[in-house]
């Protein structure tokens, strides 16, 4: 008896709800006209950065494709003359892109950075791979003062080893013996 009551009981709150909410006016946010404002750390669309020189931060490292998820990032190194890795080209398919932030936190040049740009719907599924020419933008990011380069100990023509920032001078490995 006590279960045909429970029964009888859940039915009649789910009519309630149902009841409820049957004769309020409906809420509807005209999308296009009014965008609800995104909390402040939200990440949506992917760009490429550049440092506080202009070159490209992204040094085709291959950590932003290796970690990803779904595999929607690739690209291919080349190395110019002064001894700079760059990516020679670079793609990611947004179609695939969950947007989880796994590149942004992996990539050691902070090259990669999400944006709150979440309006990135197509019909086309194939205008959803982008190039590297549309990834790039021509600023810093959230970071305008790191440069990898200026940090990373690797000889370029931005300085030597042990020229760097926080670097020492390299120690001479035969002064050392005995």
């Amino acid at each position: 008896m006590a279960d045909i009551f429970d029964g009888i009981k859940a039915i009649g709150t789910g009519f309630s709800t149902t009841l409820k909410h049957l004769f309020r006016r409906p809420i509807t946010e005209e999308y296009p006209e009014y965008k609800r404002p995104l909390p402040e750390r939200s990440r949506a669309r992917i760009v490429l950065t550049r440092d506080p020189n202009g070159d490209e931060r992204c040094v085709a490292c291959y950590l932003c494709s290796a970690v990803c998820p779904v595999s929607c990032i690739s690209m291919q190194s080349a190395e110019k003359s002064d001894g700079r890795r760059y990516a020679r080209w670079f793609r990611i398919n947004f179609g695939r892109c969950i947007y989880c932030g796994l590149c942004e936190e992996a990539c050691p040049t902070a090259a990669i950075q999400l944006t709150p740009d979440f309006e990135n719907c197509r019909r086309d599924i194939l205008t959803l791979v982008y190039e590297k020419e549309d990834l790039l933008v021509d600023h810093c990011g959230k970071d305008p003062e790191y440069n990898f380069y200026r940090h990373a100990g690797i000889a370029t023509r931005s300085g030597g080893k042990g020229e760097h920032i926080g670097e020492e001078k390299p120690v001479n490995v035969k002064s050392n013996l005995p």
